[in-house]
């Protein structure tokens, strides 16, 4: 893949607003969270499929679970092979996802809103609790300051690249950082809608990690 990080970056964020957005509306109406995801063309940075988050339907199905689903549901004529693809994520995935992408075949994947974010600007702290609860696990010997500030995953692994929008941001000329930051935050001021449509009405469905 020999995109700029300018392309990467339009891709990412055009099809955050005209595809993924819109169904994640529908998705937080009916009670579920918002998270997003799309599958794109290494080759061109077109879109092969996009889903948001459908957990009143199981609570397996996040973005990217629901996103892969469809994707391997394609005709295969229609789908082209994961290491061909680029995996984008509209929040940085948790355990589940990492390893459906990983399972999947999936060489990459990209991400919108850190953990962190997730944690903090949508009151959904379960991705990093169960990281930290289930897989985190101290070395014989290990501070515990040392424990604190070990990484939740290799996002660089014989897998997969992890790489989050921010960080392509900082790669790009300076003269284009503030207008693509500026595109960042209106999509980010729009996911905040979302998310407190999803606040005021979670724990209404049943979903066992609302």
């Amino acid at each position: 893949m020999s995109h700029t990080t300018e392309l990467l970056l339009e891709a990412f964020l055009s099809t955050t607003s005209n595809d993924i957005i819109p169904l994640t509306a529908k998705g937080v109406a009916s009670g579920c969270k918002v998270f997003g995801a799309a599958i794109l063309r290494k080759s061109d940075l077109s879109l092969v499929i996009a889903a948001t988050n459908d957990e009143t339907t199981s609570p397996l199905l996040h973005g990217e679970i629901n996103c892969i689903q469809q994707f391997w549901a394609l005709p295969s004529d229609k789908r082209p092979p994961p290491k061909d693809c680029v995996f984008f994520a509209t929040h940085e995935p948790c355990s589940l996802c990492l390893s459906g992408i990983t399972w999947s075949g999936f060489d990459n994947h990209y991400y919108l809103f850190t953990y962190e974010d997730t944690r903090d600007a949508f009151a959904i702290p379960h991705d990093i609790r169960i990281l930290e609860e289930v897989y985190k696990v101290p070395a014989k010997g290990e501070s515990a300051e040392d424990f604190a500030s070990r990484p939740l995953y290799n996002k660089s692994n014989a897998f997969w690249t992890a790489r989050s929008v921010e960080e392509l941001v900082g790669q790009l000329p300076e003269d284009k950082r503030d207008a693509m930051r500026g595109r960042v935050t209106q999509i980010k001021k729009q996911y905040a809608g979302l998310s407190e449509t999803y606040q005021a009405s979670k724990g209404d469905k049943g979903i066992p990690m609302a």
